[in-house]
């Protein structure tokens, strides 16, 4: 399928133009999580930051992982994006393989009894979401591709590399985006 006919939906990914100037959204990968009419909810999926969880939540048990930025708003909440599924009440579906949210105690629970590891689950700060209509407009301006991924290609051990990864996986069209410098004006 054509790049140019996928449409955003529940599921799919957006991949940032290489020269978008937001800093949240410079060379970043958004999972959507949710998109109607009512607007689009998301979580950037290839940033984390070297702020380990526990420092920030002092009352969950020991987790050895980092936080990841996923997006401007709400930065004072705590997002969860996992393989778990079911296993974790009140979890929303994005995706064969792929959960949101759900229920932090049963988080707590699985990660005390060590059910779960760094590859099962991610925590954001912060998530990313469009009005009604806006996103579809920032698609006009080119701001973004809209793709497919796996579960597997979107959990991986570097997620710092996946902006990179997928670009070159969309052909030559897109695969000279990855060698772009971050500055055009230092080229």
């Amino acid at each position: 399928m054509s790049l140019s006919k996928i449409k955003p939906e529940q599921g799919t990914i957006l991949i940032s133009e290489p020269f978008l100037k937001d800093s949240y959204f410079n060379r970043s990968v958004v999972l959507l999580a949710e998109h109607n009419e009512n607007g689009t909810f998301g979580l950037i999926i290839n940033k984390p930051i070297e702020i380990k969880l526990n420092e920030v939540l002092k009352d969950f048990p020991y987790f050895e992982t980092n936080l990841f930025i996923g997006g401007p708003l709400k930065t004072d909440n705590l997002f969860m994006l996992h393989t778990l599924g079911e296993q974790v009440e009140n979890s929303s579906k994005i995706m064969h393989g792929l959960s949101w949210g759900g229920n932090i105690d049963t988080i707590k629970s699985m990660i005390e009894d060590k059910k779960i590891t760094p590859d099962n689950i991610r925590f954001f700060i912060g998530y990313s979401g469009w009005e009604a209509n806006q996103l579809d407009r920032e698609l006009t301006e080119n701001s973004w591709i809209v793709t497919k991924a796996k579960p597997n290609e979107l959990m991986i051990k570097s997620p710092e590399i996946l902006w990179k990864k997928i670009v070159t996986s969309l052909g030559s069209e897109y695969a000279m985006w990855a060698n772009y410098p971050l500055d055009p004006l230092m080229n």
